[in-house]
């Protein structure tokens, strides 16, 4: 068979039918999205004969098909690379990496979701299968290699994000953060489209391989404006400064286990399309897109933990949070090594377990009180000791405070950014951690040191907790686990590193990037 690049490249006919036939029907490599594909049908279909079977049945399809997919994304690593759709998706190391965290940031979610989801009164079938939809667009999106790929599962994320946005159809903040996340999501799409055109004008192919081979031979001024373009709509993704706008009003608004998703799920295929496109497509722009996202870690890491220590409401607050998060995980894409790209995938993993935990405390809370109110957590300790520790060590591991494992996750990234010169942002990174650890222990301070006296009213009318009949195992379990691994994680930082590494030895794309740039390949 020819060579998948001289295939996409050559715009000649392939000798043997049968080749194209083996190219384009390849399931193996897109799998573990068949499983979710068949778990959201599955959830459509138990919705229909009612909210009794789909309240029964929805969660079990959904844990069997995530579940599936984690299994088969398993048995895909470091195997021959295989690819789809005419060779639009490859299911390489990053792409199973990133789409094992999209695929867990979705099992932790429902697992947060039931309860949340059955007290609201919303359908639960119906909200099942929606995320089961953005989580089917973000894994395409980890692995496309396609301009036309990629944009189909941009759109299937984005859509179903606008949706489950405003699920909360009898609440005007839902309905509000919705058609805000709309309209500058259908901006950015706009965009990227537009990008997309000049880039398939300048080489004649959609292939992203193509196109990187197309501008390293001519790179002409109008490729810049593409990149600018392209550029933008990855900062929207993964809401970076100043393309958050949208961040602090969807978080808030949204339902608190859509915003758990969007918080890991969509940025982690965010990072995922910024590796493909930059990495791969702008190697001929490599010294101007790592200036322009230079600047954008700065400002995000910047303006986001600053902002932060304002807030008083706990999503606008793990907001802002997120926005500086961002930042952190761009300082490896900067970098452009060897130990910049794991200490991203790294990074990426820790952040699933310790920002899911915090949302997992927060919606506890917010099941039994109401409130979303940062001062309300005032005295809380004494009430739910469970939510207390919790909450307290997965803002202590965001804030990067040892043993956690966010304190590993963000001493790798500025050790590869030492180590790569990126001075500037090392110490931003230094510095903004430290105001990041201020707000993070503002909250634990109000939970854990205010007197019996001093609780909130909240917390003084809170509902006593009978640990026999809480009733909310999913939601107990989610929260557990995402403690137990955000705790004991920093132990296993090694190996979990050395997981990371085999992400960036086992795509030839970043191989390739890290070769040119001239570094040693660790």
């Amino acid at each position: 068979m020819p060579a998948m690049g001289a295939l996409l490249n050559s715009g000649e006919a392939l000798a043997n039918p049968g080749d194209l036939l083996s190219i384009g029907l390849n399931a193996g490599a897109v799998a573990p999205e068949g499983c979710v594909l068949l778990a959201m049908l599955g959830t459509l279909i138990v919705d229909l004969a009612g909210d009794k079977a789909a309240i029964r049945w929805s969660p079990p399809i959904c844990y069997l098909g995530l579940g599936g997919a984690l299994v088969l994304l398993a048995f895909q690593w470091n195997i021959p690379l295989e690819s789809s759709f005419l060779g639009a998706f490859l299911a390489d190391n990053l792409a199973i990496a990133f789409r094992a965290v999209v695929a867990l940031s979705t099992l932790i979610s429902l697992l947060i979701s039931w309860r949340y989801a059955e007290q609201s009164g919303s359908p639960v079938g119906e909200y099942a299968a929606i995320l089961l939809a953005a989580t089917l667009g973000g894994m395409l999106l980890c692995g496309s290699t396609d301009l036309v790929s990629i944009f189909v599962s941009l759109e299937t994320l984005s859509v179903a994000s606008y949706l489950l946005s405003g699920y909360m159809k009898r609440d005007a903040r839902s309905s509000e953060a919705a058609l805000k996340y709309l309209l500058v999501g259908s901006a950015a799409a706009a965009v990227f489209l537009y990008g997309s055109s000049l880039l398939y004008g300048i080489s004649g192919t959609t292939s992203l391989q193509g196109i990187g081979l197309a501008l390293v031979e001519s790179p002409t001024p109008l490729a810049a404006l593409a990149l600018v373009f392209v550029l933008a709509t990855v900062a929207f993704k993964i809401a970076a400064v100043p393309f958050h706008q949208w961040t602090p009003d969807v978080y808030e608004g949204s339902p608190t286990p859509v915003v758990a998703f969007l918080s890991v799920g969509s940025k982690a295929a965010g990072f995922a399309l910024s590796l493909r496109l930059l990495v791969g497509c702008f190697s001929a722009f490599d010294a101007q897109w790592k200036l322009l996202f230079t600047v954008l870690a700065v400002l995000s890491m910047t303006l986001g933990n600053v902002v932060a220590l304002a807030q008083t409401s706990m999503k606008r607050m793990l907001a802002y949070s997120s926005i500086g998060q961002a930042g952190f995980v761009m300082i490896g894409l900067v970098c452009g090594t060897a130990d910049g790209f794991a200490a991203m995938v790294l990074y990426m993993a820790a952040y699933l377990f310790m920002n899911l935990g915090a949302f997992a405390c927060i919606i506890l809370f917010s099941l039994r009180t109401g409130s979303d109110r940062i001062s309300d957590y005032a005295g809380l300790y004494q009430k739910d000791p469970l939510i207390t520790l919790g909450l307290s060590l997965c803002l202590l591991s965001l804030g990067g405070i040892p043993p956690m494992l966010g304190f590993f996750g963000k001493i790798y990234l500025f050790f590869a950014g030492w180590a790569d010169q990126q001075y500037l942002l090392v110490v931003v990174g230094l510095v903004t951690s430290v105001i990041s650890i201020y707000y993070y222990i503002s909250v634990i301070k109000m939970m854990v040191v205010k007197e019996p006296q001093e609780a909130s009213e909240v917390v003084k009318t809170y509902p006593p907790v009978q640990w026999k009949t809480i009733g909310l195992p999913p939601l107990r379990i989610a929260l557990v686990s995402c403690v137990l691994v955000t705790a004991i994680g920093g132990i296993l930082s090694n190996p979990l590193f050395q997981w990371a590494n085999s992400a960036v030895a086992g795509t030839p794309l970043l191989q390739e990037a890290i070769a040119i740039g001239g570094q040693p390949i660790g």
